[in-house]
């Protein structure tokens, strides 16, 4: 009896792992987060199992029921809509209630939006912060405040229909001019990964028509002088200070 957490293609469905497979082949039942979604993956991969709705308005009422199953001897598997179970997506619960019941608890290595679309950014990898979706309204004011003063690279998730009024927040808060990234539509077909200042970037998608999930990378504040020294005593590393991306306008890679 165990609980399986299986990363699932963020887009394109031949970035399933073979080790996926074989464990959804294998379980007795799987958690979907929407089992229409997971049910048109299942059908590419040829596998027939039993499929229980599992998402984020229903995981508190349901976590008992699915812990009494994995206790009465089933092997579950949770999958997302897509990417990893539990990064921006139901599964903290369950796997938490897990642990505090003694189950065993599995999760595969496999896809997730924000590290690609981080590599892909240009801007430095090395120390970053994931603050996955912001808060709609309460709170969202008091986090950007707080990121103002970040000095890593800052990776956040948004939908379409917010992403310019993000990235005009994002430009009061954070500088006009601060280097950034948009991902959007990762490894589909139209993938693109505009690059350049916050001001370039809303130039850049007010004339644009904006689909799918989006991820968006902002370089940290650039540290001041004494900070670097200080950095360089305490750690004996090299100066972590990002490099500005050249300037010249916001950019898609195809």
């Amino acid at each position: 009896m165990k609980l399986y957490l299986v990363p699932t293609p963020i887009g394109n469905l031949d970035d399933i792992t073979l080790r996926a497979i074989k464990v959804l082949q294998s379980v007795d039942a799987i958690l979907a987060e929407d089992t229409r979604t997971s049910g048109v993956l299942l059908r590419h991969l040829g596998i027939s199992k039993p499929l229980h709705s599992y998402h984020i308005f229903n995981e508190h009422q349901t976590v008992q029921r699915v812990i009494d199953q994995i206790r009465g001897g089933k092997t579950l598997a949770l999958v997302s809509d897509a990417g990893t179970p539990g990064i921006s997506d139901p599964g903290f619960l369950l796997v938490r209630a897990c642990i505090a019941a003694d189950i065993a608890v599995e999760c595969l290595p496999g896809p997730t939006a924000f590290v690609p679309a981080l590599v892909n950014s240009g801007l430095p990898t090395d120390r970053f912060t994931f603050e996955g979706f912001l808060p709609h309204k309460k709170g969202r004011q008091t986090r950007l405040a707080e990121l103002a003063d970040e000095s890593r690279t800052m990776v956040f998730y948004e939908s379409p229909h917010r992403l310019l009024k993000t990235l005009g927040q994002f430009a009061e808060s954070f500088g006009p001019d601060r280097p950034a990234s948009v991902s959007r539509e990762l490894t589909k077909l139209f993938e693109e990964n505009p690059r350049g200042s916050l001001s370039e970037l809303i130039t850049y998608f007010t004339e644009k028509t904006i689909k799918g999930e989006l991820v968006i990378c902002v370089q940290g504040k650039e540290q001041t002088r004494e900070k670097k020294r200080k950095y360089s005593r305490d750690d004996d590393e090299t100066d972590p200070t990002p490099t500005p991306l050249p300037k010249g306008g916001a950019y898609a890679s195809e």
